[in-house]
């Protein structure tokens, strides 16, 4: 086709030419599924997956000390630094469910010390903080 007196670039050996490269040309778009798109996203998964249970265990922890502040327990620093230390999800319910008829704040961890966590070889059971 010309258009006001100029040759058709349309058509010709590099357009065959650019049509050969282009069916062989396999774009790596996101939704492709290459590998380093497979590992990005399984590595962005996992990482995202610990951020939301560090963000509830967090939450839980707060959960503890308000319920605590609300009843008017005094809480000591040390039991504030381990509440929130804590980021196993069954301590921190445990500890949430105490937090609702305990005395003290220490009354928490009645029974926790040693007795738990040693016993059956889980680290960070009794909510404190790994020393590795």
């Amino acid at each position: 086709m010309e258009s006001q007196g100029k040759p058709d670039q349309g058509e010709g050996p590099a357009r065959d030419y650019w049509r050969k490269l282009m069916d062989a040309y396999t774009p790596v778009f996101p939704g492709g599924g290459s590998v380093m798109e497979e590992a990005w996203r399984k590595v962005h998964a996992d990482g995202e997956a610990k951020g939301e249970m560090r963000g509830e265990a967090k939450g839980e922890a707060k959960a503890v000390l308000r319920v605590l502040r609300a009843r008017g327990v005094e809480v000591s620093e040390s039991v504030r630094e381990r509440v929130m230390a804590c980021a196993d999800l069954d301590v921190l319910e445990t500890w949430l469910d105490r937090s609702l008829s305990v005395a003290s704040a220490e009354e928490l961890f009645v029974g926790e010390q040693g007795a738990r966590g040693q016993e059956e070889g889980r680290p960070g059971v009794t909510g404190r903080p790994s020393s590795s």
